[in-house]
């Protein structure tokens, strides 16, 4: 099992109102209380599509009522830009929640100096709001790929010597490729760097694109901070695939004809280059990075490589997570390229109601005893009432039957209107937030 461990620098408490205030009124509005429902099975308090104002986490502390909370944050509301702010956008991610709804339970729920868990860390997101707080967090993902996204984020970083690295691999580049960018580098240091062993590699990008992201992976394999330009590399391989841009979540296959792009309105043609993603992520990630640093505490991360089915805990002062939703996405596969252009090992036969194994009934049964296998597994180290928080979409109703766990006890279910997505999940949908105690 793999431990990476972070130990995150300066508090700055003065961090606490920050951009969502630009997003709403001088004085937050008093909104109408709706009454919790007795806890019968699963009680729910509706979610509430009015023009209420919805809550701002900087606001929120353990006096704040459940039922008073507005978490139907609309586009115009929680904008992109806060949304995926500082390092939340060092790589693209799909099924993460977003961190200003984590913040509002870490908020509610816990102080500086407690501990708590995420079983399903994905991209971090648990993990970076616990620091921003003082609270200490501990992550476990079953993907390899999720744990290097998450301790590049939390890392503790010297800007300065982070900075330097960054500079010296722009420069490599320019001068190893030109500038006009030709696929043959200039630089006497270097040759093209052939890659043989992915077959995917060779399909999914043209030469020349391939060309300067192997030789991006070989100028950066022994700086220091290799994992920062690994996770740059794997996002520039994300953008520089033969595909189009509007099908930048899920190609089918390779695109290497001009094609009609309603994305942009007008005949487009596929990337054959990477090297302005690398150029422009590399001093991207520097910039999020060096915000983040801003905010950071001296709270302790931890991400734990491992199944959390099986993975034995320390005690925990309560759990924050977010399930993968059954039958959606495949983990591994989203990240593909990652896998094949950094040489990663693959779990994905681990993965807990992936797409790939549908929605049947079957599909459901299985979902249903490998999450109440994790969640049975976590409880047993949440300290006596201490919270469990699962944001989950069951449209399916499973987790009446997955929150039937010893020791654990329902106390209300928060509906909340997700009224934007990015990319192909456009449409509307509702997520649940199960809010429960250790007893």
């Amino acid at each position: 099992m793999l431990f990476v461990v972070g130990q995150l620098g300066r508090r700055n408490p003065e961090h606490l109102a920050r951009d969502m205030r630009d997003q709403q009124v001088s004085q937050v509005a008093k909104t109408e209380t709706l009454p919790l429902l007795p806890s019968e099975g699963l009680s729910t308090v509706p979610s509430r599509c009015d023009d209420t104002v919805p809550t701002n986490p900087d606001l929120v502390d353990p006096g704040t009522p459940l039922e008073s909370l507005s978490l139907d944050w609309t586009e115009r509301q929680l904008p992109e830009r806060i949304r995926t702010k500082h390092v939340h956008r060092l790589h693209p991610y799909l099924g993460k929640y977003i961190p200003q709804l984590v913040e509002v339970f870490l908020r509610k729920y816990f102080s500086s100096g407690m501990t708590v868990l995420d079983p399903f860390s994905g991209s971090g997101t648990t993990m970076i709001q616990a620091n921003e707080l003082g609270v200490n967090g501990i992550g476990c993902d079953i993907s390899l790929f999720n744990i290097l996204i998450g301790s590049v984020k939390t890392r503790k970083y010297d800007l300065q010597l982070l900075t330097r690295e960054v500079e010296y691999v722009v420069r490599e580049l320019k001068c190893i490729f030109g500038p006009k960018h030709t696929l043959t580098p200039t630089h006497s240091r270097f040759s093209i760097i052939k890659d043989n062993d992915s077959e995917y590699l060779r399909t999914w990008y043209a030469p020349r694109a391939l060309s300067e992201l192997l030789t991006y992976r070989a100028i950066t394999s022994d700086l220091e901070y290799r994992d920062f330009f690994r996770l740059v590399l794997s996002r520039a391989a994300r953008s520089a695939r033969l595909t189009t841009h509007f099908d930048l979540d899920f190609p089918k296959r390779p695109v290497t004809v001009p094609y009609e792009c309603y994305k942009h309105g007008r005949m487009c043609s596929p990337t054959t280059t990477a090297l302005k993603f690398l150029l422009r992520y590399s001093r991207d990630s520097l910039a999020r990075v060096a915000e983040f640093a801003q905010l950071s505490t001296d709270a302790t991360i931890k991400l734990v490589h491992g199944d959390s089915r099986t993975v034995q805990f320390p005690q925990v002062d309560g759990v924050i997570t977010s399930p993968p939703y059954v039958g959606l996405i495949d983990y591994h596969e989203q990240h593909r390229y990652a896998y094949e252009i950094l040489n990663l090992s693959d779990n994905q036969d681990y993965e807990i109601g992936p797409a790939k194994r549908g929605q049947s009934i079957a599909a459901k049964g299985a979902y249903v005893n490998d999450i109440s296998s994790v969640l049975g597994n976590v409880a047993s180290c949440i300290r006596q009432g201490g919270k469990l928080i699962i944001v989950a979409g069951d449209k399916f109703n499973l987790y009446p039957k997955i929150l039937d766990i010893p020791g654990i006890v329902h106390d209300v279910t928060l509906k909340r209107h997700v009224n934007r997505r990015t990319g192909r999940r456009s449409t509307e949908f509702f997520e649940s937030i199960f809010v429960c105690t250790k007893v």
